[in-house]
């Protein structure tokens, strides 16, 4: 018997009956009708702002519908608040972070998991995190007195996976992941992805939402397609083909664009080429010609961020033959976007680094606004206007907006830390249609990303491990296998 079939057998969780959620006059969530059955793997699909994660917030509790009912275990429950889906057994790793950064590993426990207090409260959530963390991330290597803010991304996220399967009083009976390994390398993503799916076999229900579609195939047991806030689809497992999914997406299915090492990317190899030295000790050295796509790979937390962060400020160096450069950052909520200021504010940021030519001496707000709108058309920003607060987003739409205002400045040099984090697939195209186009013109791109496949619109590509290059990889190179083994190679002598 299917794992599907025997679930249902188990029967419903969760039950959602003609859920809607309005916000002023937006409709983020229409009509919503599905059952969350125990000990199975939901996949959630569908664009930037299609309601996915709104929907998941209805489902942890942090919203209340607007209107329709919500059962669990097959009663009614009139008041489903946070409270409510904590006792059903419900936890969420949320898409943005939601640790305390001042705190240790172990001291975001408590947040989470209010029972771990009294004396020797410490020494038992490190235990119970040290515990978890092995199960998912074998050989993870973190310690729980380290202080969030030292901890690089992918570990943050780790963290925040690890928190949510931890058992403390009430068991874990239904896991939310939206978005887990939008930060995390391949390696660490394959090992999450194995856990979920013994997860369900141990009969907690796990929803998980992505934009890698092939993630969903590997372990859904259902998928979920959304698109403008309803639900358009539930495809069964022997169903949920990516192109499938896609096509239920509403996208339309078009080729992606030939892989550099077939296309013969016209770099500028005549012009004088960028050198930097970077990494630990200097040892590593990284070149780019101009028009020339350089891509960052390893696994995550191998010195990659750290030296697109050393080559922006080598390029930037007072005294130094300066460089126009722009960098889309990683982690959107530290490093990325302003929360105070608008979408057009966040987007069009001349005015402020002083690359907008004033009339009469004041910022030309009319090209501003025409620049802003010209991009939000061209990248397809969509879920609120642009006058609105970048974080009344959703986290795709958000980065959209960082790259977007990277492309839109003057810059000749663009650093991208894994640009394309929580971006859906028709969007990804876009993004790599307007990187090939601008490296065509003769921008410079350097390209760190988790997703292995995009290294194929690279030219050539540096694999990182402990913040020095072990392998250069030309396009036609870079295969999976290559790309593994030389992840956990020494550095080349």
């Amino acid at each position: 018997m299917g794992a599907t079939s025997s679930n249902q057998q188990q029967g419903t969780l969760i039950r959602f009956e003609g859920i809607g959620k309005t916000f002023g006059r937006v409709r983020a969530l229409i009509d919503i009708d599905f059952a969350f059955m125990r000990g199975e793997c939901i996949g959630i699909a569908g664009h930037n702002g299609a309601g996915k994660s709104t929907l998941m917030a209805v489902l942890a509790g942090v919203y209340a519908p607007t209107q329709g009912r919500i059962e669990v275990e097959g009663q009614p429950a009139p008041r489903y608040d946070a409270r409510a889906a904590r006792d059903a057994g419900v936890r969420c790793v949320f898409q943005e972070l939601s640790l305390c950064a001042n705190l240790t590993v172990a001291e975001n426990m408590t947040i989470v998991h209010p029972q771990l207090r009294g004396r020797g409260w410490r020494a038992r959530a490190t235990a119970l995190m040290r515990e978890k963390l092995d199960e998912i991330f074998p050989g993870n290597g973190l310690k729980c007195n380290e202080l969030v803010s030292d901890l690089t991304l992918t570990q943050q996220q780790m963290v925040e996976i690890a928190r949510g399967f931890t058992v403390t009083d009430t068991p874990v009976r239904l896991v939310i992941l939206d978005e887990p390994t939008s930060s995390l390398d391949a390696h660490t993503a394959d090992q999450l992805l194995a856990f979920v799916r013994h997860a369900a076999q141990r009969g907690i229900t796990c929803v998980l939402i992505t934009h890698m579609l092939g993630e969903i195939e590997r372990v859904a047991d259902r998928v979920m397609v959304m698109r403008d806030g309803g639900i358009v689809g539930v495809l069964p497992r022997d169903a949920s083909s990516r192109t499938a999914i896609i096509q239920a997406m509403g996208q339309q299915l078009e080729a992606d664009r030939t892989p550099a090492a077939v296309r013969g990317h016209d770099v500028r190899s005549d012009e004088r080429a960028f050198r930097w030295n970077v990494g630990a000790h200097k040892r590593t050295s990284i070149e780019a010609s101009r028009g020339e796509i350089v891509g960052f790979a390893g696994l995550a937390g191998q010195g990659q961020t750290e030296a697109l962060l050393a080559i922006h400020e080598a390029a930037t160096r007072h005294g130094a033959a300066r460089v126009k450069v722009a960098f889309v950052a990683g982690d959107r909520g530290r490093d990325g976007v302003f929360p105070v200021w608008s979408i057009a504010q966040n987007l069009d940021m001349r005015w402020l680094l002083g690359g907008a030519k004033p009339r009469h001496g004041l910022v030309d707000r009319s090209a501003a606004r025409a620049l802003v709108e010209a991009w939000r058309t061209r990248i397809g920003i969509r879920g609120a206007p642009m006058n609105a607060g970048i974080l009344s987003l959703s986290g795709g739409n958000q980065q959209k907006v960082l790259f977007a205002r990277a492309l839109a400045s003057d810059a000749t040099l663009i650093l991208m830390d894994d640009p394309t984090r929580g971006v859906d697939v028709g969007t990804k195209r876009d993004i790599y249609r307007l990187v090939h186009d601008e490296a065509e013109k003769g921008r410079t791109f350097i390209w760190y990303t988790t997703e292995n496949e995009e290294l194929s619109h690279c030219d050539r590509t540096y694999v990182f491990r402990s913040a020095a290059v072990t392998r250069v990889l030309a396009a036609d190179e870079c295969t999976e296998e290559a790309l593994l083994a030389a992840s956990f190679e020494e550095q080349a002598a």
